[in-house]
Parts: C-alpha cells; sequence; structure tokens
C-alpha cells in the first residue's frame, strides 16, 4: 500500500509491504530511474515481500510524492537519507534503477553506515544523455517517449512492455523528469565510487542499450568484492523484462549478507 512521510517540509509516497511490516529481518529499499515511480518496482512485490520489508520511494515530483523534481544527484541522495532518518529501518539493502543506481551508489558512499549493502541496477559511473532527447523533451515530448521505450527495452519485450513504461513517462511532469536527466547527464561518480567499502551487487541487462554492459563493469572493478550479473533477453528496464532471474539474483545477494549490527 502506499504511506505518505513528511521529509524536507513536503510528503514523499513509498509503496511498502501492507502487513506486518518490519518483522522481517532485512529490508529492501528500491528508488526508480528517471521519471519513473514505485510502479516500475510492481514484478518485484509479489515475489519478495514474502520475505523482506519492502519499501519502493516516489522520488520528489514523481508518483504520489509532493515536490517538483530535482537535478542533482547529490540532493536526491540526502533526502533518500531523511527519508530513512523517518523510517528507521535496520538491515537494508538499498537497490537502485539508473538514475536511482546513481543515488544509490552516492548514498553508498556517503551514508554507507545506514544500510548493509547495495544492489546497482542499470547504472553507470557516468550516464550522458542523448541531447535530442533533450530537446525533443521540450519540443515533442511524445517522441521523446517513444524514443525512450525503445531503447529501454529489448526487441523482444517492446510488445509487452512499452506500454507500460510510456504511461510511467508521460505520468510525470516533463520539467521533472528533464530535471532527472540533467542530474544523470552531468554526474560523475568515479572518484566517489570508490569510498564504497560496502557489499554491492550489479545488475544489468545484456541487451541494455541505455547503459550498455560496459558501464556495469566498470562500477564493479571500482568496489572491492562487488559481485555482477549480466541477465538474458533484457534490455535497460531488466528488473520488468525478465523478473524471475533479477529476483533470484537480489534474493541470493540478500541471503549472501550477513545481519547488520544494531
Amino acid at each position: 500500500m502506499i504511506e505518505h512521510f513528511q521529509v524536507n517540509s513536503i510528503k514523499i509516497a513509498c509503496w511498502i509491504k501492507e502487513r506486518d511490516f518490519g518483522t522481517n529481518k532485512q529490508s529492501l529499499f528500491f528508488i526508480h530511474g528517471s521519471g519513473g515511480d514505485h510502479s516500475l518496482w510492481s514484478f518485484q512485490y509479489a515475489r519478495l515481500n514474502k520475505n523482506f520489508n519492502i519499501v519502493a520511494v516516489d522520488l520528489p515530483g514523481h508518483g504520489s510524492s509532493e515536490g517538483s523534481g530535482e537535478s542533482d544527484i547529490n540532493v536526491y541522495s540526502l533526502l533518500v537519507k531523511r527519508l530513512f532518518d523517518v523510517l528507521q529501518l535496520k538491515n537494508v539493502i538499498i537497490v537502485g534503477h539508473s538514475l536511482g543506481a546513481a543515488i544509490a551508489l552516492t548514498f553508498a558512499a556517503e551514508f554507507g553506515s545506514m544500510i548493509k549493502g547495495v544492489a546497482v541496477v542499470g547504472g553507470g559511473l557516468k550516464m550522458p544523455v542523448n541531447p535530442a532527447i533533450f530537446e525533443l523533451l521540450k519540443k515533442e515530448p511524445e517522441t521523446a517517449f517513444e524514443l525512450m521505450c525503445k531503447f529501454s527495452l529489448a526487441k523482444e519485450n517492446r510488445i509487452n512492455l512499452t506500454e507500460p513504461l510510456r504511461k510511467s513517462l508521460s505520468g510525470v511532469k516533463t520539467e521533472v523528469l528533464y530535471g532527472d536527466l540533467v542530474a544523470c547527464d552531468k554526474m560523475d561518480l568515479t572518484d566517489k565510487v570508490k569510498k564504497i567499502s560496502l557489499p554491492s551487487l550489479v545488475i544489468c541487462g545484456e541487451e541494455d542499450k541505455m547503459t550498455p554492459p560496459q558501464l556495469s563493469r566498470e562500477i564493479a572493478v571500482n568496489i572491492n568484492g562487488s559481485k555482477t550479473c549480466f541477465i538474458k533477453n533484457a534490455g535497460h528496464m531488466v528488473m520488468m523484462e525478465n523478473p524471475e532471474e533479477f529476483n533470484e539474483a537480489l534474493i541470493a545477494f540478500a541471503q549472501s549478507l550477513p545481519e547488520q549490527k544494531s
């Protein structure tokens, strides 16, 4: 169910496990990508909420959250930190996709003591955005959505998943999506990622054209002991395109971690 929490004078929406919240030993905190919301993790809820506390945030200006979005990864990361202060979760693995991956890496570098592990999905140390996307968002946003959907999904998955993805992108204000992409375009985590000493899992679809697998490899080589998982028959939206393999990888990673000390 959706619950709202007061953070930085605005209401932040989160999908949380409805029953027995807080009773499981481990928590998974999901952060969506540019222009998305908590619903992009819906393929994870049914499989994972039986064994984990689940929190999937709507970033400011996205989904049911108040606010107007941000254009800086560090600002988003600090907001997530303040949400953690409110939620008081224990034994948390933070899971971020694309923009959310950058936020998760930044959080792990700056506030690593608050979590027990980080899972990075479809991310990169740098994530430059094609200038044509910025221009189309200003002039022809629907065309921009079509291109983003095309490049986010493996060819064989477009028939089933293009419409849900397009609905998500078109459901957020264009200026909010634009700000998300600016945050991705200007970021450089090359130095920051070296501060991460947490158990880390790096996941990428083998057919990811938005953040190709090489970008995930670059993340992994900069985090000592990190694990990688490249998933077949999936592009940038790997958690939607091949949820079974994605969920199995995340469960195995979570089960490999020791319980976080108080």
